[in-house]
C-alpha cells in the first residue's frame, strides 16, 4: 500500500473519530444536537462552496438532481441528525461502535435490492454483527456482569440509523459519485440537508467553547476530512482505505473514555471488536471477491 495515501486515510479516520467526543461539549451546554448536526452542515458547505468556486465545479446534469436531493435528505439530514441524537442518548464511544454497522447494512440492502447473493461468510459477519450489538447495548444486563450502560432505546435506534444512513453513501457512491468532484456533491446536498433539520429544533445560546466545537465539527470532522480521505484514495484501493477507516471508533472509544469517562465493560468491549471484525470480514470478502472476478475475465 502507498504510504502516503495510508498516512491521509488514517488522519481523516482520526478526524472522524472527533465527532462523538467533541459534540458531547455542546451537548453538555444545552444545544440541541440537532443544531449541533445544522451548523455542521452550513458551515461545512460554505468551505465546500469556496472550494467548487476555486476548481469551477458547479454543474449537476438535470437527470441526477433527484439524486442529490435524495442524498441530501438521508446523507445530510438524516445521518449527521441521527448520529448527534445518538450521541446524546448513548455516548460517543457506542454511536461511534453502532455508526459502524453500516457495511453490515449495505451487505444486506446489496441482497434485498440488488439481488447480490448473500454467501455464508457475508451470513457470518452480518451475525457478528448482530451479537456486538446485543453485547454492547444489553450485554451487562444478559451475563449479569454488574454494569449497565446508561442508555436510551431512541439514542440507540438513532445509532443503528445512523449505521443505515451512512450505509446509503456506498449505495449513492455506485450510482452518481464518480461522476462528480466531492465539493460539487456537497455543494448542494449539504444545504439541502441543513434545511431538513431546521424545523426540528430551536436555536440556542451558545458559549464560546460550543462555538468552537461547532466549527471544529464542520472544519476538521467534514470538510478536511472528507477532503483527506479522497485525496487519499486517489493513492490506495477502496478496500484498503476502508480497512484503514476502521481505526475511528477505536480512537472515538478512547477519546470518549480520556474526556468523558465513558467505558464499556467485558461484554461491551466484545460487541465492539465483534462489529469492527465484522466489518473487516465483509470488506476483505469483497476484496477477495473482485480478485476472482478479474482473475475469470483474463480467462476468458
Amino acid at each position: 500500500m502507498n504510504l502516503r495515501g495510508c498516512i491521509l486515510i488514517l488522519i481523516a479516520a482520526v478526524m472522524w473519530s472527533l465527532i462523538g467526543p467533541v459534540s458531547k461539549f455542546p451537548l453538555e451546554q444545552g444545544i440541541p444536537p440537532l443544531e449541533n448536526a445544522f451548523w455542521r452542515a452550513l458551515f461545512a458547505w460554505i468551505l465546500f462552496a469556496v472550494h467548487a468556486y476555486r476548481i469551477r465545479a458547479f454543474k449537476i446534469a438535470t437527470k441526477d438532481i433527484p439524486f442529490v436531493v435524495c442524498f441530501g435528505i438521508v446523507g445530510v439530514t438524516v445521518f449527521y441528525g441521527s448520529y448527534q441524537l445518538a450521541v446524546q442518548g448513548v455516548g460517543a464511544a457506542l454511536a461511534s461502535v453502532l455508526l459502524y454497522t453500516a457495511p453490515a447494512w449495505v451487505a444486506f440492502m446489496s441482497w434485498l435490492f440488488l439481488g447480490e447473493k448473500m454467501g455464508p461468510i457475508k451470513l457470518c459477519a452480518l451475525s457478528m454483527t448482530i451479537i456486538g450489538v446485543v453485547c454492547v447495548s444489553l450485554g451487562p444486563q444478559i451475563f449479569g456482569t454488574g454494569k449497565e450502560l446508561t442508555f436510551t432505546w431512541f439514542g440507540l435506534m438513532c445509532g443503528l440509523t445512523s449505521g443505515f444512513a451512512y450505509a446509503l453513501y456506498f449505495i449513492f457512491g455506485k450510482t452518481f459519485f464518480s461522476r462528480y468532484t466531492t465539493p460539487t456533491i456537497f455543494l448542494y446536498a449539504l444545504p439541502i440537508g441543513a434545511a431538513g433539520l431546521l424545523p426540528f429544533f430551536e436555536f440556542h445560546h451558545k458559549t464560546p467553547t460550543s462555538w468552537i466545537c461547532i466549527i471544529t465539527l464542520a472544519v476538521i470532522c467534514t470538510y478536511v476530512s472528507y477532503t483527506l480521505y479522497y485525496a487519499g484514495m486517489r493513492w490506495l484501493e477502496a478496500t484498503n482505505a476502508a480497512v484503514i477507516a476502521t481505526i475511528e471508533p477505536v480512537m472515538a472509544a478512547i477519546l470518549a473514555w480520556w474526556w468523558w469517562d465513558e467505558s464499556f465493560d467485558w461484554t461491551g468491549y466484545l460487541g465492539s471488536m465483534l462489529i469492527v471484525s465484522a466489518v473487516l470480514i465483509i470488506i476483505m470478502e469483497g476484496k477477495i471477491t473482485s480478485r476472482v472476478l478479474n482473475q475469470q475475465t483474463e480467462t476468458i
